[in-house]
């Protein structure tokens, strides 16, 4: 995803302060992200540089958001997880649906890993997700470091968590194992 900021929306890695990337990022069109994805899979098949029949996502923040969307997206994407991803915004029309609008239109397992001091995801979100996914036909599941705060995998951030990201991560790879990702 970095990669496609710099291209299309311009350079954030000299940005320091997260709120100045934030009105960069809401620039970018989830259809356009969903097809990226789709052309990253489908360039990896092409090239033989990964299986695709294996394929699974996982990402931070706004990308959290992405997996719940791209599990939604993508019938052939074998798991997802999710570290503490925006589950209910007001639509616009760049990003129109949310995780919270699709949770029953979710095709591959997700594993939710959010923060319960997050300051920017109410808990009453995660427990309207929850519920809402129990129309999924798939096993979705979301945990809740009740100690940690947004970004607690992030370890240049204060906001870093060591045990937390370090069972979140072995959470993540038990996860991609269980549904036949193969995870580095």
């Amino acid at each position: 995803m970095a990669a496609e900021l710099f291209a299309r929306q311009g350079d954030v890695s000299k940005i320091s302060d997260v709120k100045d990337i934030l009105p960069i990022v809401a620039q970018v069109p989830d259809a356009q992200v969903m097809s990226d994805l789709d052309a990253t899979v489908a360039w990896a098949k092409s090239t033989g540089k990964g299986d695709s029949a294996h394929v699974g996502i996982t990402g931070f923040c706004w990308g959290g958001r992405i997996v719940w969307l791209y599990a939604a997206h993508n019938p052939k994407s074998r798991a997802g997880v999710a570290w503490y991803g925006a589950l209910n915004r007001n639509a616009t029309p760049l990003q129109p649906q949310h995780p919270l609008n699709i949770a029953g239109e979710i095709k591959a397992p997700v594993l939710g890993l959010y923060a319960g001091q997050d300051q920017g995801i109410a808990a009453s979100d995660i427990e309207k997700m929850r519920d809402a996914l129990k129309k999924a036909r798939v096993k979705t599941e979301i945990i809740v470091y009740p100690d940690a705060q947004h970004g607690f995998n992030a370890d240049y951030r204060p906001s870093y968590n060591a045990a937390d990201a370090q069972d979140g991560w072995q959470r993540m790879l038990a996860w991609f194992n269980a549904h036949g990702v193969r995870a580095a």
